[in-house]
């Protein structure tokens, strides 16, 4: 393959990224160098407003992985994709509506720490020790993967990439803490977009205008979207994206600790959701500027495609090799496209290590020194995002070498855990039939004859029954199998081993959603409940006077959660029906 090597110019621009990203750390590490509390550095204080926040949550979830495989998804399978639109609506709405409220009004900064109100202590640090080994690996393979795509098609050093994407995302964690990673993946969310507006209008361009791009994705059949066959095998259908990618993103927006922990930093309940709602808006561009990427890429390749023709050696180099041929004369934007890349890379590795941070501190540091200062707190906050961005840029490095109700949530935990790896490791040792996966045709007639040898692709000796159908499942329903079974094997656990009256659970920890399809009759409503008391006076009362579900920092989740324990604080606005966190402030420093 002829790699196309970056000019001076590109260099330039993409090294602006990370000077800037640097520059917003230490801006805030001076700003804010009077307020040194964990509090400050963790959460911003809780006053952060939803404009910077929204963009910080789109910026964090379309990693570089994103920027380059979205569009080669479309090229190869189509703008089916499009139809995350869907599942999107449906996570960011009932994230707002049914988590955030939990977890924004009890007050806590880990998301972990609800397993305990709810179940106990093994069942959090069961959650929290899964969560830390997940975040690391995935990390380590956002730094890598996009790094080694990038560095084989435009020669841009593969090892410089990743320490610098390292090094600076710990620098200015560590500096600004929240605060420094809102800003600055606000920034970064607004290169994403600029690299993928410049991509589209060149390419658009070349491709002799959108009609032509459209005309030939048709004549490709890359604009049949709408696939209504319920197969759960099949890859891309309507119903694997709108209700697999459901269960997928939920896991990514509902309970994960960057999301949250976002989330509770806004000074208002209003101002959480918002931030959701505005962030819904994020998705949904990024996602339009991929499948056109991908669109206007297949229009520009259709008669000879790079990858089959053995130009490039995995998919994943696309869209790189598409940015090098239409900007190759235009110096400096082939490194703006890689700043759009490592924009996504930069954001997602940053969330990733204030989020790791986070929950070591509130989960392990703070429940075994409960009685810390807040300088040192912030010390070892500090001390924790420049272990965890050591940790994170090591696993990146690592990639390289890679090929009860109690014990109803332990065993649901473990159950979910062990389908998910199951289907998606079976899936990896014996992918799925082209039959399932249908990718769509791609032509090499056009191509120049090149020296380069095509081997014939392996076949496995030996192809068990169970890789044609449960390990050919589709992608998008891993998570909804680890959902469904971790449900599952809780429910049946619970009544074997005694489950717990509704009445003994606080209504505050459950969100009754069965209010919105039994809104008309107080019998049925009361029926779903299932024994918790939502209809209390005291849940009531609470709720008016905004009551916080932990007194303290450690007392509640030491003694658990009773109604001796709550305490009324001046959270609650009845007139914009919401929830502050002043009151919080309050508590924490008196």
């Amino acid at each position: 393959m002829e790699v196309k090597n970056f000019a001076v110019w590109d260099y330039v621009v993409f090294a602006a990224l990370f000077v800037i990203s640097s520059g917003i750390g230490v801006f805030f590490a001076i700003k804010e160098r009077k307020k040194a509390t964990s509090r400050e550095f963790l959460v911003g204080g809780r006053q952060m407003s939803f404009g910077p926040v929204a963009l910080s949550l789109t910026a964090s979830f379309m990693s570089a992985v994103t920027v380059l495989g979205a569009p080669s998804e479309v090229y190869r399978f189509g703008a089916s994709f499009l139809l995350f639109f869907i599942s999107y609506a449906f996570v960011i709405i009932l994230t707002a509506e049914l988590f955030l409220p939990v977890f924004y009004r009890s007050g806590i900064t880990s998301t972990y720490e609800y397993l305990q109100l709810r179940f106990n202590k093994p069942v959090r640090y069961a959650a929290t020790v899964i969560y830390i080994v997940q975040t690391i690996l995935y990390t380590g393979v956002v730094v890598y993967a996009p790094a080694l795509a990038l560095n084989q098609v435009t020669g841009f050093d593969l090892w410089g990439s990743v320490f610098a994407t390292g090094i600076v995302c710990t620098f200015y964690c560590t500096l600004g803490g929240l605060k420094a990673v809102v800003w600055t993946d606000a920034f970064q969310m607004v290169v994403m977009i600029v690299g993928f507006l410049t991509v589209l209008i060149q390419g658009s361009a070349h491709a002799g205008g959108l009609h032509n791009v459209i005309e030939h994705s048709t004549n490709g059949s890359r604009l049949n979207i709408f696939d209504f066959d319920v197969d759960p095998l099949r890859r891309h259908t309507f119903w694997t994206i709108s209700v697999g990618g459901t269960f997928t993103w939920l896991g990514i927006y509902g309970v994960n600790q960057s999301t949250i922990q976002r989330c509770i930093s806004c000074k208002t309940e209003k101002h959480a959701k918002l931030a959701l709602y505005f962030n819904l808006l994020g998705l949904w561009i990024i996602l339009v500027c991929a499948v056109f990427s991908g669109l206007i890429m297949y229009s520009h390749f259709k008669d000879c495609d790079p990858w089959t023709s053995g130009i490039i050696s995995a998919p994943d180099q696309l869209m790189p090799y598409f940015v090098m041929e239409i900007f190759f004369t235009m110096p400096g934007l082939p490194g703006l496209f890689v700043a759009c890349a490592f924009s996504g890379t930069l954001s997602t590795v940053a969330a990733s290590i204030n989020a790791l941070a986070t929950v070591t501190f509130e989960d392990f540091v703070k429940s075994c020194f409960p009685r810390l200062s807040d300088k040192l707190s912030t010390w070892i906050s500090k001390g924790l995002c420049l272990l965890f961005g050591v940790m994170c840029t090591s696993m990146a490095v690592a990639a390289s070498l890679m090929g009860g109700v109690v014990q109803g949530a332990l065993g649901g935990l473990l159950t979910g855990i062990t389908l998910s790896f199951w289907v998606a490791i079976g899936a990896f040792i014996y992918p799925a039939p082209d039959s399932k996966t249908w990718p769509l045709p791609l032509s090499t007639d056009q191509c120049v004859p090149s020296n380069v040898t095509l081997s014939p692709p392996t076949e496995l000796s030996s192809r068990p029954a169970i890789a044609d159908t449960w390990y050919s499942l589709s992608y998008l329903y891993y998570s909804a199998v680890g959902c469904l079974g971790c449900i599952a094997a809780g429910i049946i656990i619970s009544f074997i081993t005694g489950y717990q009256s509704g009445k003994d659970i606080q209504p505050l920890l459950i969100r009754p959603v069965c209010n919105l399809f039994c809104f008309w009759s107080k019998k049925y409503k009361r029926l779903c409940w299932c024994g918790v008391q939502h209809d209390s006076g005291t849940e009531q009362e609470n709720l008016e006077n905004g009551s916080s579900w932990k007194q303290g920092a450690e007392s509640v989740l030491q003694n658990g959660l009773r109604q001796e324990d709550l305490v009324n604080i001046p959270g609650h606005d009845p007139k914009d029906k919401s929830y502050n966190n002043m009151a919080l402030e309050k508590i924490t420093h008196f």
